[in-house]
């Protein structure tokens, strides 16, 4: 029969709690990383240059973010620049090709080129032309051929079933909202996402703040569902308020900045996310209005589960210039 004492079972507790807290140390560290590449896709990002940022070593780096994102640091840059050049090439006419590459870290035309055409199938130049203006999910290349969306009949039909859709469930308001501050988790791919808006909940309930009348459950998307996979788009799931606050363990904190907003109150169920998210983009072209080079985001007035009829009530929002 084996017998512990208590010095063990303290020891035991301990290396349980400086685990966690270094698992958590790793996640705020990754946090400042991925946010540093959001805002610096033009600049040097290398790996020794995102290691010093984080204060780990490019080996440590290296296996610390695969471990955490699933991707080498290499990869997930490369991806979000060519991801962010064809958001441009759809929805930026007004840009160059050129200046699409250079304005996301592609000092040269040919390696620009074919990059993108790994990803899309396509040149950047044929894709601009199939796609402009196109709210659809985008293909990407699959192991074996390359699958590219075109803008046929069928789609059309779609951008009038959307644009009625909008008319009967949507309010919209054009708004400027203030700078709200956020505490997040990050939360990257569409698995897992009920357990990162309870783990956020969970971390705010305590402190008191659902108490506050401004403080609302959100969700931001560093990513775009149109452009990337969905086990791959990264958002930020916390908690929006204009309240000073502090954080702690995994939880992130940064700011949505203060701005001219289209501000669309839905109500409904979850598989009409997509659908409301695509009808709204399209009235924001067809009303003249440009998106802002600030992330779209979620703010959510109810709990589903509390509503008759399963439904969220929700504004969906799009900053613009």
């Amino acid at each position: 029969m084996l017998v512990f004492n208590g010095k063990y079972f303290a020891n035991i507790l301990k290396l349980i709690v400086e685990k966690r807290e270094m698992q958590e140390e790793y996640i705020k560290r990754i946090n400042k990383v991925l946010a540093f590449i959001d805002e610096n896709l033009d600049a040097d990002l290398s790996l020794q240059t995102i290691a010093a940022i984080a204060f780990y070593s490019p080996f440590h780096l290296h296996r610390l973010f695969k471990a955490i994102t699933n991707e080498t640091l290499n990869a997930y840059v490369i991806r979000k620049r060519v991801e962010r050049t064809a958001m441009m090439l759809i929805h930026n006419k007004a840009y160059s090709i050129a200046e699409i590459a250079d304005k996301y870290g592609f000092k040269n035309d040919s390696t620009f080129s074919s990059t993108f055409k790994k990803i899309y199938g396509q040149s950047p130049k044929a894709f601009r032309k199939a796609n402009l203006d196109n709210f659809s999910k985008i293909s990407k290349v699959n192991s074996k051929i390359g699958k590219v969306n075109f803008i046929t009949e069928e789609y059309l039909c779609n951008i009038n079933n959307l644009k009625n859709w909008i008319m009967v469930n949507a309010k919209i308001e054009i708004r400027e909202l203030p700078k709200m501050n956020l505490a997040y988790v990050t939360q990257i791919g569409v698995d897992g996402i009920e357990d990162a808006f309870q783990r956020i909940v969970k971390w705010a309930a305590p402190k008191g703040l659902f108490a506050k009348t401004d403080t609302k459950v959100c969700r931001v998307f560093h990513d775009s569902f149109k452009v990337t996979d969905a086990d791959k788009v990264r958002m930020s799931i916390g908690i929006l308020t204009n309240e000073d606050l502090k954080v702690d363990g995994e939880i992130g904190l940064s700011t949505l900045e203060k701005g001219k907003n289209i501000v669309a109150r839905f109500v409904i169920e979850t598989q009409e996310f997509e659908k409301s998210w695509d009808s709204l983009f399209i009235w924001m072209n067809e009303n003249g209005y440009k998106k802002a080079d600030r992330n779209p985001f979620e703010i959510y007035h109810n709990n589903f589960n509390e509503h008759p009829e399963k439904k969220t009530i929700v504004d969906l929002c799009i900053p613009i210039e």
